[in-house]
């Protein structure tokens, strides 16, 4: 009789081993294999001739949970067949696990029913473990607290470090007399600097002293939290009546307006997403939100300049054009209310719900309708590790403890918050996921010191090459572009809900889905990256970006001092509040720790992909290293594999 080898790999974290009894059972075109029960030390070996081998079932007999990487079977000819499985194996769970050569989920099912079978079991389970909701913002799976996720969704690391931080935080509140309770208002800017006193990063160091320089103010539009949202402008606004006399003086000697807009020198950002949008109610008052729009000039040193502000979208009497002309004070609060409202933006729209959500609305499609087997699960699964998670996680501390809660102690609060995510999505596209068009509809494609669309679109690029290596060498898989679209199937089935506007309802080439499956890897890792990991640098100040303005925005000019801008800001205890939601976490873009491909070839072209970041990751740093302001949020070293924090 045949005899076939296992070697069992255990999960290295705590307590993935067991002492219980494991069942293993092979099946293949042959038939089944005798029942073996495995062994503690991971070797083995199974009875029969079962033939071409399709799956393994094991079975765990008794108490103990166990985590079980891999299993290698070696076949009587001698060939290693790899079955992945990377998850948690509960008491009297059996689990059918398929080989690590990709297949599609109709290949030999004439062969053998089973394999039919297997399938429909599959997809009924994969269905009724990720159910979801039917809320369309947050659009989510059906699990309220991260103890109810599957214990393979589950990061026990991410739960100590954003504990761990809160407590380090909430030590530092305690050494400024009791910070986190106090309804002071600040004294002094010089006053705010006590907030992460112990905690600082160059870069929070460098926006701490340098926060009200218009030169910054315009930089951070470009390589700040929110490269997003700035635009070419080559015509005013109707509703901004910006007039040749006001920025004149602001413009290089003898120019105009009207000529440096036809140079391209001339850029606008436009709040109009936040007009009319709800407030929450402070003190006895309706809070007020701006939905500003602030006109840049790139002045011939090549620095992006503000030089005209109106801080709602339709002018008045009471709504003037603020100008760097202004008194100092005057300049500078229409400045802090325009960052206020980007800030807001940022988070609800930018960040949450087109980083976070997104990936959650990919995770969930793909793991209620991918069969493991499928090669295309394999290449995008270690993008979605603990994304489910740390957005369970998220919405514990956003909507229920508000305490923490950044949308419940912002100028709009949480019902604000929500109908700027609603809108935010409304007015999302497919293409501007994609960063190459993206950038073009902007008109940013040769903007001077533009780092965030120079490593976005180098890391765009080796994300698309390596992905289109990859979708072409699975002819060895005989996909055709009739069976991609069985995966764009799998990625609709929310689109009704959460998905953007224009997103394409089928493919019909394969440099479709390659573009396709680049964006959903480049938003999951590159983008979320860039607009979370420069949070703490360039907010822990909190006068550069704060979530709360207290007071209303100016109406009149001359009436604003020091003390204004200082009423305006939280006060020190909403300060600190809002500032625990600044936390990072790194799981390197590339790292896959988890062997799911057994094909040479495959693994030769993820070698390739993790040498061309390294590369990058080379040419990015003998660039910052002539750069006063160094931007590394894009470098591969700094960025996430998935979306975990």
């Amino acid at each position: 009789m045949a005899e076939y080898k296992l070697e069992v790999t255990t999960g290295n974290m705590k307590y993935a081993g067991t002492m219980d009894y494991i069942h293993a059972t092979l099946f293949g075109t042959e038939g089944q294999s005798e029942r073996t029960e495995l062994d503690n030390f991971g070797f083995d070996a199974l009875s029969g001739m079962v033939g071409y081998i399709f799956f393994l079932k094991i079975k765990n007999i008794q108490y103990d949970e166990w985590y079980c990487s891999k299993i290698v079977v070696t076949t009587p000819e001698g060939e290693a067949i790899l079955f992945p499985c990377y998850r948690w194996i509960s008491r009297g769970e059996l689990v059918e696990l398929r080989g690590g050569k990709g297949e599609l989920q109709t290949d030999h099912m004439d062969d053998c029913p089973l394999l039919t079978d297997h399938r429909t079991k599959e997809l009924t389970s994969k269905k009724r473990l990720w159910a979801i909701t039917d809320e369309k913002i947050p659009h989510r799976i059906n699990y309220r607290d991260i103890d109810e996720l599957p214990h393979d969704y589950q990061s026990l690391f991410n739960i100590y470090i954003f504990v761990g931080a809160v407590f380090f935080l909430s030590g530092i509140e305690l050494l400024f007399k009791g910070m986190a309770e106090s309804t002071e208002q600040w004294e002094s800017f010089e006053d705010i600097k006590g907030i992460f006193c112990c905690w600082k990063t160059p870069m929070s160091e460098y926006v701490a002293e340098h926060w009200k320089a218009d030169e910054f103010f315009g930089y951070q539009f470009l390589n700040g939290t929110n490269p997003s949202v700035i635009k070419r402008c080559s015509e005013l606004p109707p509703n901004f009546p910006v007039t040749e006399e006001m920025v004149k003086p602001f413009l290089q000697e003898g120019s105009s307006l009207k000529e440096e807009m036809k140079k391209g020198n001339i850029f606008i950002c436009d709040q109009k997403i936040m007009d009319k949008i709800p407030t929450r109610e402070y003190e006895g008052k309706q809070l007020q939100a701006v939905a500003g729009l602030c006109l840049f000039y790139m002045n011939p040193e090549n620095k992006l300049m503000p030089i005209a502000i109106q801080l709602h979208q339709q002018p008045s009497e009471q709504n003037p054009i603020f100008l760097p002309s202004d008194s100092e004070t005057d300049w500078l609060l229409a400045k802090i209310f325009v960052k206020s409202a980007d800030a807001m933006a940022h988070q609800a729209v930018y960040h949450l719900m087109g980083t976070h959500y997104l990936a959650e609305a990919f995770a969930v499609a793909a793991l209620r309708n991918f069969p493991v087997i499928h090669p295309l699960y394999k290449l995008l699964i270690p993008h979605f590790r603990y994304t489910l998670h740390i957005n369970t996680l998220s919405r514990t501390i956003l909507l229920v403890f508000a305490f923490f809660s950044w949308l419940n102690q912002s100028t709009l609060g949480n019902e604000g918050m929500t109908e700027l995510i609603r809108r935010g999505l409304s007015e999302m596209t497919y293409s501007s996921l994609c960063l190459p068009e993206n950038i073009t509809a902007r008109g940013l494609e040769s903007v001077p010191n533009f780092y965030y669309r120079d490593d976005g679109l180098k890391l765009w690029n080796i994300i698309n090459s390596s992905t289109n290596d990859l979708i072409l060498s699975m002819k060895l898989y005989n996909i055709t572009v009739l069976l991609l679209n069985y995966f764009l199937h799998t990625m609709t089935e929310l689109a009704t809900t959460v998905l953007p506007t224009g997103f394409p309802t089928t493919f019909d080439t394969v440099e479709e889905v390659v573009k396709f499956i680049t964006m959903l890897i480049f938003t999951v890792t590159a983008q979320h990256a860039a607009l979370n990991n420069g949070q703490f640098d360039f907010v822990s100040w909190m006068p550069n970006g704060s979530l709360l303005t207290r007071r209303p925005p100016p109406t009149t000019k001359g009436q604003s001092s020091v003390e204004t801008i200082l009423e305006t800001f939280p006060n020190i205890g909403e300060t600190v509040n809002l500032c625990i939601y600044l936390i990072s976490l790194q799981v390197l873009l590339g790292a896959y720790t988890e062997e799911w491909f057994q094909e040479p070839d495959l693994k030769q072209m993820i070698n390739e992909f993790q040498a061309d970041l390294s590369n990058l990751t080379d040419i990015i740093t003998a660039r910052n290293s002539e750069l006063e302001l160094p931007y590394t949020y894009l470098s591969p070293t700094e960025i996430e594999n998935s979306v975990t924090i």
